[in-house]
């Protein structure tokens, strides 16, 4: 037998009412929707295009639907190039990430060194892949230099800011340990650092392989080289059948990329 205290009224068996939004939500609602339509306005959209253009679109859509799989086996050196591009670009790039990771870590770096390290590792990756593409192909000339190069920094950026932040989180017991007995800098970050984000840093290494070979079409398309050269050629040449079989091609390439690379993870992680 259960008892109340005086006072209190007995729990009945509904559930209490669901309180309703607060006034908070509905003005984000509101402020997000205004935004939405003041963007809309800004740039004038409509979708008149859409429909004016109809059917030029069906034509296209018409000759994306009848791959020329024939094109794929011709432009097989452009695949191999798009392959070792992402390779050379992978090992090097987070060759260089995993150094700047540990100057860009406040448990492996001087204060002042983290902290410049930080920015200018921020700045980095403030540019995309294209950009660096297209700055590089106007420094070196179109081809796979210029790729590589691009790809590089695109990997420095993204395997430097993941390896830092898993060092910041490493177990400060082996750092201490380290320091305790008269480590140098570098030797601790080598002994007690190093060993505990390895698994971590390989991840990421696969992790930007996979980029690359996705980033591979946008880079080629700036000048960087492989398969998304071909791409730029053919769609200046309005051979849109040539380009369904590429795209297609690439999706097949990227996903069994991605199953041997978590593979591979899997037995080394």
């Amino acid at each position: 037998m259960t008892t109340t205290a005086p006072g209190l009224k007995a729990p009945s068996g509904s559930r209490p009412p669901k309180p309703g939004p607060r006034w908070a939500v509905w003005i984000g609602i509101a402020v997000a929707a205004l935004i939405s339509v003041y963007c809309l306005v800004a740039i004038e959209f409509t979708l008149e295009p859409l429909v004016t253009n109809l059917t030029n679109g069906q034509v296209v859509i018409e000759q994306f639907l009848n791959p020329n799989w024939e094109f794929v086996w011709r432009v097989r050196d452009q695949w191999l190039v798009t392959l070792e591009i992402a390779i050379i670009a992978s090992l090097v790039g987070c060759a260089i990430a995993l150094l700047l990771a540990l100057m860009a870590s406040k448990v492996t770096a001087p204060t002042a060194l983290y902290r410049v390290m930080k920015i200018v590792l921020a700045i980095q990756r403030s540019l995309p892949d294209l950009a660096w593409v297209l700055m590089f192909a106007a420094i070196v000339g179109t081809g796979p230099l210029a790729g590589i190069l691009a790809l590089i920094m695109f990997n420095i950026g993204v395997a430097a800011k993941l390896t830092a932040e898993s060092i910041d989180a490493v177990d400060p017991g082996p750092v201490e340990a380290a320091q305790a007995v008269g480590a140098t800098g570098m030797q601790r970050a080598r002994v007690a650092v190093v060993p505990q984000v390895m698994p971590s840093f390989v991840s990421y290494s696969f992790y930007v392989f996979e980029l690359n070979i996705r980033a591979s079409l946008v880079i080629g398309i700036g000048g960087g080289g492989g398969i998304g050269e071909v791409i730029r050629v053919q769609l200046a040449s309005f051979n849109f059948e040539n380009i369904s079989a590429i795209v297609v091609a690439l999706v097949v390439v990227v996903f069994i990329l991605d199953q041997l690379s978590r593979t591979i993870r899997r037995r080394l992680i």
